[in-house]
């Protein structure tokens, strides 16, 4: 058995070493990457949780465009068989389809000849307590696809709210190694979706509101046998810092300061967690992700910038190393956790040049676009002229400047602070449009009061320290409690919103754009929607059985375009409902901003899938019917 968290080190955990049956086997990381860039490049396919590495969740299929987009309807659905919040999306390669759910974490294969039919499901066995340390409801984010090589065949990975994740076998669903990434036992669990680069899987972690110090492990695909993790506080050597780290930005911050920024040894249980997304540029050679919130929530338990929580990190895919990160809200106050969507793209800068970008629409209400090649701050707009903490973000020095007003300090009264604890962006996965060069942001519109407590830590209870009261935006209709949320248009060079429209709930799942015109995305009362790419004229509507924090996804099967969402209210939104929770400060502040939302949706969980006149396998009656003596 192979040592993972429980174990002296940075490589530890517990192998269920049924290792495909062989011995370690020599790996081919260029042609892994090489055949998983190719299959991205076709739009029939969705291999991962943004479409491709760049993350830009923009299909090039124009079937579906703003003249058809209102013959849109159901074509076929599927149930999980659970009610919680269901975020991510499927996955699609070729003639398969892949559907996760929230814990039990289960897995389905689906065969898109006959989508009806379960060609194989995996439930692992996990520890139900898993589900008493969760914070914000037992949500999974996705699943990961390696299409294998001439030794060992496709796998899909899956990770586990109980902290582990597995390798299973594409083909036939059995599982083929499991490995423990977090314990439970300190609050540390796993919602994240697997991430696959060359031959490794990276895999973050979950818990920052329990006290656990955040890390990113990468995993061999093949063994589960840990490559490297590197920490988000701490020791340098434990962080991974390469030699030359900011180097071309020193002023973000170098050496030692994973420790000297803290008091005493307070980043031992500093949060820095990552459960959100990832970005992978193959010709950088760097992978992209943001770390979450220093913990506990009440600043004035843990002084300092308390690096390197709140950062934008960019790291060599092979060693792990750092060789830039940048912290965007240094002694975060109000629960940013910067987690958040990182999208790439390449655009000429402001005078002109061309440039390799990556733009992240963050929970501080700042969105941050960098040079993704050595971490250059480009611009920092706010998400809304609402964004009331900070004044601006100084591009010279990376700093924000905070107004004191709205600080959560012991001795002060902090009122309407902008945005809340749930950001004006949280887990949503966002999209790009190259045509367009506008990035379609779907976002919460919340404001909140904020009262901090000092508390002990415990290992495995919630370390969090403050008691928060949260409510729409200024633009929201706060008497009703309504206007929670909004979608944008945005232009990452000019910094300008060329469209906005406002919802009654936050669009917490995200966008999807395509160049047929259009972007689509769900909402938490029910809807799947598309609006007009260009002018955000709401062109088609379908309502869906559950609320939705997902987002959404579209392939080509046998010549057809489909578009597909999965559906099911919860997450951090949901709990109220999901929870029957009544104290409006309930679920960290989140029942009294949502607290109308069971008005407008229940519990669900399933995908519903769409195509233009319905069109389906099925359309074919003969499709799936029973033939006396059939041997599947």
């Amino acid at each position: 058995m192979i040592c993972i968290n429980r174990c002296q080190g940075r490589t530890s955990g517990l192998a269920i070493a049924a290792v495909l049956g062989t011995t370690l086997l020599a790996a081919a990381p260029a042609r892994a990457n090489e055949k998983l860039v190719e299959l991205a490049k076709d739009p029939a396919n969705w291999v991962m949780t943004g479409r491709d590495y760049s993350e830009q969740n923009y299909s090039e299929m124009t079937d579906i465009n703003k003249d058809t987009v209102a013959r849109l309807r159901p074509a076929w659905s599927f149930s999980t068989g659970v009610l919680h919040g269901h975020e991510g999306t499927p996955l699609v390669i070729g003639d398969r389809m892949y559907v996760h759910s929230p814990y039990p974490n289960t897995v389905f294969a689906l065969d898109l000849n006959e989508p009806g039919r379960i060609v194989w499901q995996n439930k692992p066995k996990q520890d139900p307590t898993a589900r008493t340390v969760a914070c914000c409801d037992v949500v999974n984010r996705g699943l990961a696809y390696w299409p294998g090589d001439d030794e060992v065949g496709p796998l899909i990975f899956r990770t586990q709210l109980d902290g582990h994740i597995a390798a299973l076998d594409a083909e036939t669903g059995e599982t083929r190694w499991v490995m423990e990434n977090a314990d439970i036992a300190v609050g540390a669990t796993l919602t994240i979706a697997p991430y696959v680069i060359k031959d490794m899987v990276l895999v973050g972690s979950s818990g920052a509101e329990l006290g656990v110090r955040g890390y990113v492990t990468a995993y061999d695909v093949k063994t589960g046998e840990s490559r490297w993790r590197a920490y988000a506080t701490g020791p340098d050597e434990d962080i991974l810092l390469a030699e030359d780290f900011n180097a071309p930005n020193p002023h973000y911050g170098q050496w030692n300061l994973g420790t000297e920024t803290w008091e005493g040894d307070a980043w031992k249980i500093g949060g820095g967690t990552n459960w959100g997304w990832y970005a992978y540029d193959p010709d950088e050679e760097l992978f992209y992700y943001g770390s979450g919130n220093p913990a506990p929530w009440n600043e004035t338990m843990r002084p300092g910038d308390n690096k390197w929580t709140m950062a934008i990190w960019g790291r060599d895919a092979d060693t792990g190393l750092a060789k830039f990160a940048y912290q965007k809200t240094p002694h975060d106050e109000w629960d940013y956790a910067g987690v958040n969507v990182m999208m790439l793209s390449e655009q000429p800068d402001k005078e002109g040049n061309m440039r390799k970008l990556l733009t992240h629409p963050d929970r501080n209400g700042i969105v941050y676009t960098l040079d993704r090649t050595n971490g250059d701050l480009i611009s920092a707009d706010k998400m809304d002229d609402t964004v009331n903490w900070v004044r601006e973000v100084q591009l010279d020095t990376g700093l924000p400047v905070r107004d004191p007003e709205f600080g959560t300090r012991m001795d002060h009264n902090a009122r309407d602070i902008c945005p809340s604890a749930m950001g004006y962006h949280n887990q949503g996965h966002d999209s790009y449009d190259p045509d367009r060069k506008l990035f379609m942001l779907g976002i919460n519109h919340i404001c909140m009061d904020w009262e901090p407590f000092m508390l002990p830590y415990r290992a495995g209870q919630f370390f969090v320290g403050a008691t928060l009261s949260m409510y729409p935006g200024p633009k929201g209709d706060r008497q009703n409690g309504l206007g929670l949320g909004q979608v944008k248009a945005y232009d990452a060079i000019t910094g300008e919103m060329k469209w906005e429209a406002m919802e009654r709930f936050s669009v917490w799942g995200g966008t999807m754009a395509t160049a047929g015109g259009l972007t689509f995305y769900g909402t938490l009362d029910g809807f799947i929607k598309a609006r007009d790419s260009d002018t955000g004229e709401l062109l088609w509507k379908f309502k869906l059985p559950s609320g939705v924090i997902g987002h959404p996804m579209t392939y080509r099967h046998d010549g057809r375009q489909y578009v597909a969402i999965n559906y099911g209210v919860g997450g951090w939104p949901g709990v109220g409902l999901v929870f029957d929770l009544a104290d409006p400060t309930a679920g960290l502040g989140s029942v009294g901003a949502f607290r109308r939302l069971q008005e407008f949706t229940q519990m669900g969980g399933g995908l519903m899938v769409f195509s233009l006149d319905g069109e389906n396998p099925y359309s074919d009656p003969n499709v799936g019917e029973y033939a006396v003596g059939e041997d599947i």
